[in-house]
């Protein structure tokens, strides 16, 4: 069998992507990826260099646009609020009459945190302050920039997928396991955002669509960095990004569908590493 250089090289090379939530963190890392291995990726966030950036941070989606163009691929920004529903079918259906498809599409949205600054809410709280002296407001706008903006991104590429009988919508959550993620929003959030991915799986599988969920570790985000947190950490953005790209190659993806699949673990099956060449253990919760 003959491969094709270019191909072997840029293997997503003809593959439409969508990351949603690109702006930094997670987001830019899986971007940043799917560049590297040469797809077209549409980046989508708030932060913008024309108007105004989340948490007054300096990164912006179209920096992610920029550094999936220097990795290989192609890089397309597009403002959008994935908290808005009007907001989230105009950028699908920008880019379904842009590139006539999407074959991947990476909701990486979560705003469950802004406002924190490493050791307080605006609301006064901390992370991991008990329920019952945490504001109840804090339990809706985790939900509204999670499961809701989850729910509203996949509502609105499910029916061309659905059409194409093909595609894979993958959600960065994490694996709750049996374990407490330590804050009630946080585990309650996630949790929601597992099950939704669940859902959506089984009533996507008989169109021939993937739906599953993506769970990092301790990852070294700009927030972390900032935070003085680096040292705790146990990988970088690239680290996921590397493993939505393996599933993305994989024919046989379906097989995961409904599952939250731990990036480690991803790694040691598909063979690829974190930016340094290692291959950062599975992280566990500490007791």
């Amino acid at each position: 069998m003959v491969i094709d250089a270019d191909l072997a090289a840029a293997p997503l090379a003809n593959r439409i992507c969508l990351v949603a939530g690109a702006s930094r963190g997670l987001g830019r890392g899986i971007a940043r990826a799917l560049g590297e291995a040469g797809a077209t990726v549409i980046v989508s966030g708030r932060s913008s260099e024309a108007g105004p950036r989340t948490d007054q941070r300096p990164e912006t989606f179209e920096d992610t646009a920029r550094e999936v163009e220097a990795a290989g691929g192609k890089g397309h920004p597009y403002r959008c609020d994935h908290t808005q529903e009007r907001e989230v079918d105009q950028l699908v259906s920008w880019a379904l009459r842009r590139f006539g498809r999407l074959d991947c599409v990476v909701d990486a949205v979560w705003g469950g945190n802004e406002g924190y600054d490493g050791d307080r809410y605006p609301d006064g709280s901390a992370f991991g302050t008990p329920f019952w002296r945490r504001p109840a407001a804090r339990l809706g706008q985790g939900f509204e920039s999670g499961v809701y903006a989850q729910l509203l991104l996949a509502k609105a590429v499910a029916p061309a997928m659905v059409q194409m009988r093909k595609g894979l919508i993958v959600t960065v959550g994490f694996d709750t396991g049996a374990g407490y993620l330590g804050d009630v929003v946080y585990d309650l959030a996630k949790a929601a955002m597992n099950r939704l991915t669940f859902a959506m799986a089984q009533e996507l599988r008989p169109y021939g669509v993937t739906a599953l969920g993506l769970s990092p570790g301790h990852v070294l985000t700009e927030r972390v960095q900032d935070a003085g947190m680096a040292a705790e950490t146990t990988e970088t953005p690239l680290y996921a990004g590397r493993a939505v790209v393996a599933l993305a190659l994989d024919p046989d993806v379906s097989r995961h569908g409904g599952s939250v699949l731990r990036v480690a673990d991803l790694a040691r099956a598909y063979g690829f590493t974190d930016q340094d060449g290692t291959q950062p253990a599975r992280f566990t919760i500490p007791d």
